[in-house]
């Protein structure tokens, strides 16, 4: 097979509409546009959301809330979730992402004290207090970067 012998699946591609090429087409004359009228005009038409001069929807409900621009996205991870690395692994956000604990564009990583932690590991995020002195409890480390 080349790349000049492909062809689309039968029935996949349509033929386009072909207007204003006789009465015998179907779509002759008007070219299926009707009779006079801004939208039988060359350009004619309105954008999209206009409601013929009435105050349009998007106006006249209230304006409400704010987007917060310069708000972190911190990913939360519970202790437990952790159980999942090897006793003496380095848990840094390289790790983290190819674990998939980082599923979204983040600003940072922090540790939840939900749940146990059986193994042995160097924290190198930002962990909470509780989570801090449970890591440590289980014989690991908590490095802050």
């Amino acid at each position: 097979m080349k790349l000049n012998e492909l062809k689309p699946a039968a029935g996949s591609r349509k033929a386009p509409l072909r207007v204003g090429r006789g009465t015998g087409s179907g779509t002759g004359k008007t070219s299926a546009r009707g009779h006079k009228g801004q939208k039988s005009r060359s350009g004619g038409g309105v954008r999209p959301g206009f409601e013929g001069g009435q105050m349009p929807l998007s106006r006249r409900l209230p304006k409400r809330g704010f987007v917060n621009h310069w708000r972190k996205n911190i990913v939360e991870i519970n202790l437990e979730d952790l159980n999942v690395f090897e006793d003496g692994a380095v848990v840094n956000n390289d790790l983290l992402d190819e674990y998939g604990f980082l599923t979204r564009a983040c600003d940072g990583v922090k540790i939840l004290n939900n749940g146990e932690l059986t193994k042995k590991l160097t924290v190198c995020v930002s962990a909470s207090k509780g989570a801090a002195e449970k890591i440590v409890a289980a014989g690991g480390k908590v490095e802050v970067m």
